[in-house]
Formats: C-alpha cells, sequence, structure tokens
C-alpha cells in the first residue's frame, strides 16, 4: 500500500471546519492524482473540507517562493471579506504567494501551514512571509518509541551516571587504568543508544550528544513538528505551545518548581 488511511484523519479536517477554520492545499501534484489520494483517504467530498486548493496545472513548474510562481489550479468556495463567494469549479492560473495573500487576507503568523519539506515547503514561508510552520516528520513516532524504552533509559542513564564519575575522577593520581576502562565503556554505551534507533545511522535528530543537521534545519525553520497532524487532536483548538527554555553550556540547569 502506498497510502495510509489515518482513522482520525476526517475527524481532525471536520473539527477544524466546525470552528470555522480556513483550510487549504498547495500541491504540486496534478488534480487526477491528488484526487484518488484523497477519496482514498477522506471521501468523495474531499473538497468540500477545504477553502482553496491548488494544483499544478498541466507541465509548467510549481514553486511556493517569494519569487517563483505557483500554479492556482483551484477549487474555490471562499468567504465573502476579501474573498469570491460560492465559486465551484476549476480554474487554472499563475501567482505568487503574494497574491495569494492579497486574495485570501491569509498572512503572517495567522496561518500555519504544514509541511513535509523543510527547505521546499516550509523555509520560505517562514522567512520571508512570517508564515508559522509545521513539518510532518514521520520517523518521529519510531525515535519516540525507542525513546520511551527500557533498554533506552537505562543505557542512557548509566550513560550519564558514568560520564558524571568519569569527571569526578579523572584529575586523581594512579587511577589511569581505572578511567581508561570506564572511557572504553562509555564509548560503547554510546555506540548502543545510537544503534538503537538505526543500527547504520543512528538518530536522525542527534548524534551522540549533538544535534543533526537535520535537526538544526528543523529547528530554524519549523515552529512545530510531529508524526502526524491529526497529534493535535490531543489538544484544544485555543492552545498555545511554548518553546522550551533550554540551558546553554554556561548556564546552570533550573528545576522546575
Amino acid at each position: 500500500e502506498y497510502l495510509e488511511k489515518p482513522a482520525e484523519l476526517m475527524t481532525f479536517l471536520e473539527r477544524l471546519k466546525n470552528a470555522k477554520k480556513q483550510m487549504f492545499l498547495v500541491t504540486n501534484s496534478p488534480f487526477k492524482f491528488v484526487d484518488v489520494g484523497m477519496r482514498y483517504m477522506i471521501g468523495a467530498d474531499w473538497q468540500d473540507l477545504l477553502t482553496l486548493s491548488s494544483f499544478k496545472p498541466g507541465s509548467q513548474s510549481f514553486s511556493l517562493t517569494s519569487t517563483g510562481a505557483f500554479p492556482l489550479a483551484c477549487r474555490c468556495k471562499l468567504a465573502k471579506d476579501k474573498l469570491l463567494s460560492s465559486i465551484v469549479g476549476l480554474c487554472s492560473r499563475q501567482g505568487t504567494v503574494t497574491q495569494l495573500q492579497a486574495m485570501t487576507g491569509w498572512c503572517g503568523n495567522h496561518v500555519l501551514y504544514f509541511g513535509d519539506q523543510i527547505y521546499s515547503d516550509l523555509a520560505d514561508l517562514t522567512l520571508n512571509y512570517g508564515w508559522r510552520t509545521g513539518a510532518i516528520i514521520w520517523e518521529l513516532a519510531h525515535e519516540i518509541k525507542i525513546l520511551n524504552s527500557e533498554e533506552f533509559r537505562h543505557t542512557v542513564s548509566w550513560l550519564q551516571s558514568l560520564q558524571h564519575l568519569i569527571e569526578e575522577m579523572q584529575d586523581h593520581d594512579d587511577i589511569e587504568d581505572f578511567i581508561e576502562q570506564l572511557l572504553q565503556e562509555r564509548d560503547q554505551l554510546r555506540k548502543t543508544t545510537k544503534s538503537l534507533f538505526n543500527a547504520n545511522f543512528g538518530s536522525i535528530f542527534r548524534t551522540h550528544h549533538n544535534p543533526t543537521y537535520f535537526s538544526r534545519r528543523l529547528f530554524r525553520y519549523s515552529d512545530i513538528y510531529m508524526s502526524h497532524v491529526t497529534n493535535l487532536l490531543n489538544y484544544s483548538l485555543r492552545h498555545t505551545f511554548y518553546p522550551r527554555r533550554g540551558a546553554l553550556p554556561h548556564e546552570c540547569h533550573t528545576p522546575h518548581s
């Protein structure tokens, strides 16, 4: 099977529609391709959930950037204020994000845009337009499963204790051989924690104690990331996510009260 059919996807979309949220779909795939997939996952009336749908018309290029044009082959069902009223049908044209914002009034941090490609989907929109962005990282579900496993938690706990022991004892005299044994055990534990995620290259989010390049780009261009958009069903529509304050190397770790 090439497409998964999330059981909660329809519930999630209907929840947003019932709350008067305006949803739109932008893709560089042709309508016929998208329609087959969406009919399978949601149903024949999937476009009724959306305010605007944009597809790739013919063989023309697609770009959702500040300079490039994006195809607006859309089925519009837009509200009265800045939008057209009750237009149903397919139209084909070229436009830019700026024109899209002018047509719809969807601007700045009032927009939450989801994509699974950090650069092509999210980077330009957050840097140049101030949209809120959400990244869909399907590997995250596997990573969290490993993080919560007893083997990983035990290994990391012992690794941290061992490293603290090495730091405290390394300057004592006549224990060089013992410290060397501890360092070898530490190296083995580091390899173990890495291989639990993937035997070849470890976690996509970190390499030992450092975030990967992928992680740094993800944190730079996305305001929130998750394994599936339906994860948001666990939160109310009024919920605000606040970033955690991480301690810098020269700062002390302040425990939660």
